[in-house]
């Protein structure tokens, strides 16, 4: 990635429920290692990022076009187990559990890598 830019689209939501801080910047830096991780190991510059809001969670998409492979190997679904996380993807999970949601990350049927959060609102107090 020439000059460490790295294009992307975000579209605009339709709905923004009111989220406490803590929400908010866990939402953020789930979105801001997805896109470190297109950068270290996609192979591509081009990402996107869904990120949409409803009365009960936020749901982050982040996904890309880039190779399926990490140093070579070729990634294999990851779940929520625990076997196949690297430390960002255990970063992103430990952020979303925090508010009891969850995470996943792995290849597209189609190409490229998705990671999904889903942040329950439900869980936020402040």
């Amino acid at each position: 990635m020439p000059g460490g830019w790295l294009g992307g689209h975000v579209p605009a939501p339709g709905y923004l429920a009111p989220v406490s801080p803590s929400l908010d910047l866990s939402a953020y830096r789930i979105v801001q290692e997805a896109l470190t991780n297109v950068t270290k190991h996609a192979g591509t510059a081009q990402a996107t990022v869904d990120i949409t809001c409803d009365a009960e969670a936020v749901v982050i998409r982040v996904t890309d076009r880039g190779a399926l492979h990490r140093n070579g190997h070729v990634l294999a679904p990851d779940h929520g187990d625990g076997t196949k996380a690297h430390h960002g993807i255990i970063g992103m999970r430990e952020r979303a559990a925090m508010f009891g949601g969850s995470l996943t990350a792995g290849p597209r049927p189609d190409g490229g890598f998705e990671v999904r959060a889903r942040l329950p609102l439900s869980a936020v107090t402040s």
